[in-house]
């Protein structure tokens, strides 16, 4: 007995974020790894490009980002999309282990919380009208609606980039997420495109030779590496714990808007299908929240602090040393 798409979708998607949650742990430890020896990813270093580990991290990312990829051919969006929640599940789970980020009790409620309302929003999710050609999906990616939020997820990524970042970019987690949770929502929508015209192309309609393929592709292949970029920036400067879920809250709800409005996925679903569905959604919302508030901050690196060994023996640790620490640059001479 063979398997429906949508239960493709789903085992696809499973599997994607078991990688993807793994992968923030591994890209986690090679960036610390890399700032224990160079300059740090969050100040604008590449040293984490030498280190080992991350590289694992990037690898186990890519299979999970591929098999999210295949997920969205066969199911829609907003089937594939909440199953992200998953992946929060795993990476709080190993970052307790692994990373001694300790997760509290009212934390597993809130993971718990995550898969329920996910699980909510697939029941209730509608079935989507597959386009059958780049070219119509081309005519829903021009409709007035979707360039106009084309131009708005544009308009405040350059506004993070070029005002808030340099401001509060170390302060605030919302800075670098907002860019990546923005432009993921462009990358899913043309991902989208490009597996449709991956699937019509093997079944014998060749959507190679269209230019709006090739559009699609730089637009996904552009995104991509701004998120990772920022992701890494992100995860360098705060908790893991909390940049999953906070990720995943906003890059969810921006891709669901998106899909919504090009794809039209609630066109013909009944008020009683869409209010289960955004009661599932504020379930997740309520779950990531939960989690965290519950999670142990990560202190932020200090600015200009010193610390001088008395005794100059490198090999013991700080707790055993007698210590003399400044705490500001201001005692510093050129």
């Amino acid at each position: 007995m063979g398997f429906s798409d949508n239960s493709k979708g789903l085992i696809l998607a499973v599997a994607s974020s078991a990688f993807i949650g793994s992968s923030f742990i591994l890209k986690k430890k090679g960036l610390k790894r890399a700032g224990s020896s160079g300059t740090r990813a969050g100040v604008g270093g590449y040293t984490y490009l030498l280190e080992p580990l991350w590289w694992a991290g990037m690898i186990t990312m890519i299979v999970g980002e591929v098999a999210n990829f295949v997920a969205y051919v066969y199911a829609p969006a907003v089937l594939v999309t909440p199953l992200g929640a998953l992946s929060i599940i795993v990476s709080a789970c190993l970052a307790h282990f692994m990373l001694k980020e300790r997760i509290q009790k009212m934390g597993v409620v809130g993971c718990v919380t995550c898969i329920a309302g996910s699980v909510v929003i697939v029941i209730h999710a509608p079935q989507e009208h597959t386009p059958s050609s780049v070219r119509e999906i081309w005519t829903l990616a021009t409709q007035p609606a979707f360039l106009i939020y084309v131009a708005a997820a544009l308009s405040i990524v350059l506004a993070l980039v070029l005002h808030f970042e340099p401001r509060y970019g170390q302060t605030n987690i919302l800075v670098y997420l907002g860019i990546c949770s923005l432009m993921g929502s462009l990358t899913v929508v043309s991902i989208k495109a490009i597996g449709i015209a991956i699937k019509l192309t093997l079944d014998g309609i060749n959507q190679i030779a269209y230019p709006q393929t090739w559009f699609f592709l730089t637009v996904a292949a552009i995104c991509v590496i701004t998120q990772l970029n920022y992701l890494n920036k992100a995860l360098d400067t705060f908790n893991t714990a909390i940049v999953s879920p906070v990720y995943y809250v906003m890059f969810t709800t921006l891709t669901i808007i998106a899909s919504v409005i090009m794809f039209k996925d609630w066109s013909g679903q009944n008020a009683s299908g869409i209010a289960s569905e955004i009661c599932g959604f504020v379930t997740v919302l309520s779950g990531t929240i939960i989690l965290h508030a519950t999670r142990d901050q990560e202190p932020p690196p200090p600015v200009g602090t010193v610390t001088w060994y008395v005794s100059g023996d490198s090999m013991k640790s700080p707790e055993d040393e007698h210590l003399i620490t400044l705490r500001s640059s201001e005692y510093y001479e050129p």
